[in-house]
């Protein structure tokens, strides 16, 4: 027998789920439909396991410089085992927690994959949501009033450097693997592959990156772009930028071996395993999308700013329709359209007051415009930069490599971004998006007390920069 619904989710992904408890707690009847776990890729193959793996990386390597805070430590050794068992264990305690949360507002989870039906004799239009059971079972329909399709990503390969799992791996293989190789070849200088290329390096392993364009990173600011070049050339890693990776040269024999076009000559690679991480793709196939006006360009779902598809009852958010393939956004994507539906009247996201985080070591954080993409713009800009080895704090932590950058507005004085590599960056960016959410202005940064010893007291000098008027620097 069909079950009515407010709402019917499709993905339990970070912005399914978030999506379902505000939905919940605005009173929907809502449902979630997913074929694998809940918390989807970011709890289970992407931001918490990777980021356990890469704690586990930072402790180890810290271990190894003890001796530079006074501790004797020999030979210290790493039990790879044990760091994917904690790991696991950190995406178990999560699920249990997300699992919990749709207990308490009462969602009800439809383990299996769900199709979105034609009008039929369920509903007049589009969205009946037919699921098939993961255990079996005869398929369940879903009549819901509203549908969210939250499906997710996938990571994508080159045309013949197909993944086989074992040799040649994504990301998704590669939080499982049961013990590092001795060297490895990265396809691609991204936020995923350096991450990969960072962590890696620090248990000790052999790594080269091949990234096709001029710089890694290419999203971030020119200035991080150098700065995280050099900290990962200072791990060993061999950066290989305008690489042309071939992929009708792989061979797999006893390892991977790999031609490159580098400055117009073939290079050829070698390591024991390869990591391909070019970007992810939409996972928009064979969920019944053709039966809908639902409009879909370069595979991605096209919405407006409140995330409704054509199909006015409809709604699309996280990987699925681009943009900034961040958890966090899938989130907040996914409150904004059920409060859409609930006739609250959401303000529609501003992407540039989303922070990013780079989980590599240094990490790097930003938000906002860099100095390329300000001056492209028309802006007229000035710029204030600050170093960590100026900061007691990071003298005190060991960790003194990188800075704080931000980027404003000669003429208004406004805010632009704020960009910054270095310890613990990850978890300082939130001052800098409020700042962008508030229109704050350098000026007023400066005038926030930072309290000492911090290394947040590199924001601030870095706003005070903007005019000169920097401290200790």
């Amino acid at each position: 027998m069909a079950q009515e619904y407010d709402l019917v989710i499709l993905g339990g992904g970070t912005g399914g789920y978030v999506a379902a408890i505000r939905a919940s707690k605005l009173g929907l009847k809502t449902a979630i439909v997913e074929k694998r776990e809940l918390g989807g890729t970011c709890l289970h193959r992407g931001c918490i396991p990777s980021k356990a793996l890469l704690r586990s990386a930072e402790v180890f390597k810290q271990t190894k410089e003890a001796d530079r805070y006074g501790i004797s430590t020999e030979n210290p050794t790493l039990n790879f085992t044990k760091v994917q068992e904690r790991k696991q264990s950190i995406v178990d305690t999560l699920h249990k927690g997300v699992q919990g949360l749709m207990k308490k507002g009462k969602i009800d989870v439809f383990e299996g994959f769900g199709r979105i039906l034609g009008p039929s004799i369920f509903s007049p239009t589009a969205g009946t949501i037919s699921v098939e059971m993961n255990n079996g079972e005869e398929n369940e329909m879903l009549i819901p009033k509203n549908v969210l399709v939250a499906t997710g990503s996938r990571p994508k390969s080159l045309p013949g450097l197909e993944i086989d799992g074992e040799v040649v791996m994504s990301s998704d293989e590669a939080l499982h693997m049961e013990e590092l190789p001795e060297s490895i070849i990265i396809v691609g200088g991204g936020v995923i592959g350096i991450e990969w290329a960072s962590m890696l390096a620090d248990f000790g392993v052999k790594v080269t990156v091949l990234e096709y364009l001029p710089h890694i990173l290419p999203t971030e600011d020119e200035d991080i772009s150098r700065e995280m070049l050099k900290q990962m050339k200072k791990k060993g890693v061999d950066i290989v930028t305008s690489a042309k990776v071939l992929p009708d040269t792989i061979e797999k024999d006893n390892g991977v071996k790999v031609d490159a076009e580098v400055d117009g000559e073939t290079v050829t690679y070698e390591a024991e395993r390869m990591l391909v991480s070019v970007g992810r793709s939409a996972n928009v196939d064979n969920i019944g999308l053709e039966n809908t006006d639902i409009q879909v360009e370069n595979g991605i779902i096209q919405t407006n700013d409140v995330y409704q598809t054509k199909e006015s009852h409809i709604y699309a958010i996280g990987d699925v329709i681009g943009g900034m393939q961040l958890a966090h956004v899938a989130s907040h994507e996914g409150m904004i359209a059920v409060e859409h539906m609930a006739d609250q009247n959401p303000h529609p996201m501003n992407q540039d007051q989303v922070p990013s985080c780079i989980y590599s070591n240094p990490e790097v954080s930003s938000v906002g415009l860099t100095e390329k993409a300000a001056k492209e713009k028309g802006f007229d800009v000035k710029v204030g930069k600050f170093p960590f080895q100026a900061i007691g704090k990071a003298l005190v932590h060991g960790e003194t490599d990188g800075f704080v950058k931000i980027v404003a507005d000669k003429e208004s004085d406004d805010l632009l971004g704020v960009h910054m590599i270095g310890p613990h960056v990850t978890d300082m960016i939130s001052e800098a998006a409020l700042a962008q959410v508030l229109d704050a202005t350098p000026w007023e940064i400066a005038e926030t007390i930072h309290p000492h010893p911090t290394l947040s007291e590199a924001i601030g000098e870095a706003a005070m920069a903007v005019d000169g008027n920097q401290i200790h620097g």
